[in-house]
């Protein structure tokens, strides 16, 4: 008899999901890490926007800066400072407290100069602010009248670009920080309703760990004011105690920049505005101040641009600036070349004929401030051929006498020539204002800029009384002969009799004005 045996179940295997998530979270953190290890060489970071560079103006500083003639594509576009309130009038705007808007066109020719360097390719952003006089915020509390005058800035030398340089007590004036916000948002919506947009950079003081909070408060106030900023330019200068011990100044100045791109980043993502670490630094300015800095211990060197230059074009800092191009040079006899007191027109080291701004703007492109010739030249005066337009120049509307080649011209003297403007360095005579030169110090003239539509004649120069003669009809005079119509000088150039001095005539004058000597 057989024995049967029952065969025993087969065996299962149950799957447990808590191991088998282990698993697959283990995995993708492997995948994930691996990905992340190779993403620079997959996925290709965004490059670095352009770097625009622009250099301050000190418009009021003795001796004037010639901004209306670079010597090269990094002098070409610049930062005119500052507009401030006139001390008189809290909200009229004016040139450092010196000048007026109209006194600044005359006494500087600043709207002269203005054009001349457009008609170069170069462009103007103003600034207003500094550390020295009151902003307009701080003195206009009237917000339409505030309006009022940064739009009349805005429109008079018809820029696309303004800078707000705020610090000292400005920065601590809560209300001036908040007229300031809405009357900037005002001239923008304003500008904006005409199909017109206005660029707005705030320029304020850092420390090597960026914006200070006061600063950082301006910032956002306004951005929930609603306007529209193109950035903000971080002051990199005086650092002082922030700056570490034995760290050079280029190393401070990057130290600063990359704290200041953080804050900007987030200050304009709790706004609404998020952005790459491109886009960014897209939004960051960085404005060291040139040789000798205000704190005796520091000193910006040529080495130390090369390094800023080529960290902002690494980064794609949306603009580099320096303070300022009127110091751009090593001071000269009787000053010392090198010197700790800080100069307005030499950087107070020595630059060996080297220039902070070829430096700081070296391959440097410009595709938001300023549209420059092809060449980033400035446009070459060009050399009358026989097919070229004869231009004539009307006394009627000229600003100043038309020059006269028998004339004498002390130093000072303004003439026009062939509808330009011209300055004398120097006493001259006989020098055409036009004639082509080597180097700019091979003529006594200087280009002012051109005869601008609207331009009268201005008062011509004039001697006590009884300085000289009056002029007869009647009387003949020989060359060289002064005379006096009026309270004018004239001096005869030829023999003439009849000719009443100060009158066109075909051929030319007789006479020639006298410009008295100082």
């Amino acid at each position: 008899m057989s024995t049967v045996v029952a065969s025993k179940p087969a065996r299962t295997t149950r799957i447990s999901f808590f191991r088998l998530g282990i698993v697959i979270v283990s995995v993708l953190a492997v995948l994930a890490f691996g990905f992340w290890l190779i993403r620079p060489s997959v996925i290709q970071a965004t490059p670095p926007g352009p770097t625009n560079f622009a250099g301050y103006v000190d418009v009021t500083a003795v001796p004037p800066y010639p901004f209306e003639t670079p010597e090269g594509p990094e002098q070409q576009d610049v930062i005119l400072a500052f507009v401030v309130a006139d001390r008189a009038e809290g909200c009229t705007p004016s040139w450092g407290t010196y000048y007026t808007m109209d006194q600044a066109s005359s006494d500087l020719e600043l709207d002269r100069r203005i054009s001349q360097l457009r008609l170069t390719g170069g462009q103007v952003r103003i600034s207003f602010g500094g550390a020295f006089n009151d902003e307009l915020s701080t003195t206009c509390k009237d917000v339409n009248a505030l309006t009022d005058a940064y739009r009349s800035v805005v429109d008079r030398y018809e820029v696309r670009s303004i800078d707000l340089d705020i610090e000292g007590g400005a920065l601590s004036d809560t209300a001036g920080l908040q007229r300031r916000a809405t009357a900037i948002k005002n001239v923008q919506s304003g500008l904006k309703a005409e199909g017109r947009d206005l660029d707005v950079w705030m320029t304020l003081p850092v420390a090597t760990s960026g914006l200070t909070d006061a600063g950082l408060a301006a910032v956002n106030g306004m951005l929930s004011a609603g306007v529209t900023l193109a950035g903000v330019n971080g002051m990199a200068m005086d650092f002082g105690g922030s700056r570490a011990a034995g760290q050079n100044m280029a190393d401070a100045v990057i130290q600063a920049s990359n704290n200041l791109q953080g804050q900007v980043r987030t200050a304009f993502a709790a706004h609404g505005q998020k952005m790459n670490a491109t886009e960014s630094w897209a939004k960051v300015g960085i404005t060291p101040m040139i040789g000798q800095n205000d704190v005796p211990t520091e000193q910006f060197t040529i080495a130390d641009a090369t390094a800023v230059n080529e960290f902002a074009r690494d980064k794609g800092a949306g603009l580099v600036s320096m303070w300022s191009l009127n110091r751009d040079q090593t001071c000269q006899h009787p000053l010392p070349v090198v010197i700790t007191i800080v100069q307005t027109n030499c950087s107070g080291i020595n630059q060996e004929g080297v220039s902070f701004a070829d430096v700081l703007g070296k391959q440097a492109n410009d595709t938001t401030f300023a549209e420059a010739p092809a060449t980033g030249r400035p446009s070459p005066t060009p050399t009358p051929t026989a097919t070229s337009p004869v231009i004539v120049d009307d006394p009627k509307k000229s600003p100043f006498p038309i020059w006269d080649p028998l004339g004498t011209y002390p130093a000072g003297s303004k003439v026009v020539w062939k509808q330009k403007v011209y300055q004398s360095k120097y006493w001259t005579s006989g020098f055409a204002p036009d004639t082509p030169v080597a180097n700019a110090y091979d003529t006594p003239w200087t280009l002012l800029g051109p005869v601008l539509p609207g331009d009268k004649p201005a008062p011509l120069p004039t001697l006590p009384p009884n300085t000289y003669a009056q002029w007869n009809a009647e009387q003949s005079y020989v060359a060289g002969t002064r005379v006096q119509l009026g309270n004018v000088p004239y001096e005869a150039k030829w023999y003439t009799q009849g000719q009443k001095p100060g009158v066109a005539v075909a051929g030319g004058s007789p006479w020639v004005l006298v410009y008295p000597t100082n």
